[in-house]
């Protein structure tokens, strides 16, 4: 008589648990389905990014193929939803010559940016002897005779969105903001200090997340 009862009290408490498990993947269907029709609903933009202007400190070449360069960009970032906030949790940016990274990364202060806000940042961007790769250096040399560089200045990061109290998980930002920086006219840009050049570039960035 004590083993069928044992037999009936297991038999409920697999029960029991098969109703607990449902329930949790029951609720776990239902806060999916919600997020996933409040994000349709709200239709997330991405973030715009503008380079406004890049101040150059320095910029040689050493013998035999080093570089040292020291910039100021000014970086503006604008929320274009209106019921989204952005969390920005981790931001690097840094500058590319020709495929080549040629500056060390510089972070940018964790923030977090509300409905329509925009925020600026002034990072100093620089490497010292950094090694360029002889096929760069070849093309560097021909850009510094042309009198023009191309470069891009990058961000990468992560961000989170915020919809009401709803945080999700972080994305991977990528940013390109291209520049071509005019050393062989002084007069393109603004003196800004000894040996120090600001050029005004407005520059529209490239984003995805």
């Amino acid at each position: 008589m004590s083993v069928k009862d044992c037999g009936n009290h297991g038999h409920k408490r697999r029960k029991l648990f098969r109703r607990i498990i449902a329930g949790i993947l029951i609720f776990l269907l239902i806060a999916l389905i919600t997020i996933l029709l409040v994000w349709a609903i709200l239709r997330p933009t991405k973030p715009r990014f503008i380079l406004q202007d890049a101040t150059v400190y320095a910029f040689n070449v050493s013998s035999p193929n080093f570089l040292t360069s020291n910039f100021q960009v000014t970086i503006s970032s604008r929320n274009p939803n209106d019921k989204i906030g952005i969390y920005y949790d981790k931001l690097d940016v840094y500058a590319i010559y020709r495929n080549q990274q040629i500056t060390f990364r510089t972070a940018i202060p964790q923030t977090y940016q509300g409905h329509k806000e925009i925020n600026v940042w002034s990072p100093f961007v620089f490497g010292t002897a950094v090694p360029v790769a002889p096929y760069n250096a070849v093309s560097l040399s021909q850009d510094q005779l042309n009198g023009v560089v191309p470069l891009i200045f990058k961000i990468d990061g992560r961000v989170r969105w915020k919809v009401g109290t709803l945080i999700t998980s972080k994305y991977h930002l990528y940013v390109n903001c291209h520049a071509l920086i005019n050393f062989g006219n002084k007069q393109s840009g603004i003196v800004v200090g000894e040996n120090a050049i600001k050029y005004q570039l407005v520059q529209s960035c490239s984003v995805s997340v």
